[in-house]
């Protein structure tokens, strides 16, 4: 089976506004997702149409498709139901730590320090970050030069508890971008 003419489909959150995914649609993946108004795409490696959260249950639902000035690509405006990532994060275009941070957490692989952490729970995923963040704290009063060392040992614990405790990294994201905005007076 030859490749379609394929668009870019760039897949963003309808109320949040933040980008989810980069997807391909042929013209039989558009006029399935106007007619259904769930996201379809042409998957590139099983060369075959597919319906987002076919088996995973993780839908899109489609508010709106707009086509780019050329015709080349669309925006496709959604209602998610789950994450869009097949890593389990909200985006695609989560911070890539994140995302093997959550793979790990999910898959628990033999040997991994994450998946340790994930078996152990939230308690001691929670006393770990703490003893970081003391560390972290230590460093900046010392004047030892690690500061950036311990900052970096306490981001990944605490991407590790968000994930063992099942909060994504983009609630967080979001809850910062609400403090940010200026307050009607």
């Amino acid at each position: 089976m030859t490749q379609p003419e394929l668009r870019a489909a760039i897949v963003q959150d309808a109320d949040s506004g933040r980008v989810l995914m980069l997807a391909w649609m042929d013209a039989e993946a558009e006029r399935l997702t106007r007619e259904t108004g769930e996201a379809w795409f042409w998957s590139r490696s099983r060369r075959k149409l597919w319906r987002k959260g076919e088996t995973s249950g993780n839908v899109l639902r489609v508010e709106e498709l707009r086509d780019d000035c050329d015709g080349d690509a669309l925006l496709v405006r959604v209602r998610p139901a789950g994450p869009a990532c097949h890593t389990g994060s909200v985006s695609c275009f989560a911070p890539a730590l994140w995302r093997t941070v959550v793979e790990r957490v999910r898959e628990r692989p033999e040997g991994s320090y994450v998946a340790s952490l994930a078996e152990a729970g939230v308690a001691r995923a929670a006393q770990k970050l703490g003893e970081e963040a003391v560390e972290a704290a230590l460093s900046a009063v010392a004047g030892d030069g690690r500061l950036a060392e311990e900052a970096a040992d306490v981001l990944f614990h605490l991407y590790v508890l968000l994930a063992v405790a099942g909060v994504d990294v983009a609630e967080v994201e979001a809850e910062l971008a609400r403090r940010a905005r200026p307050r009607s007076k």
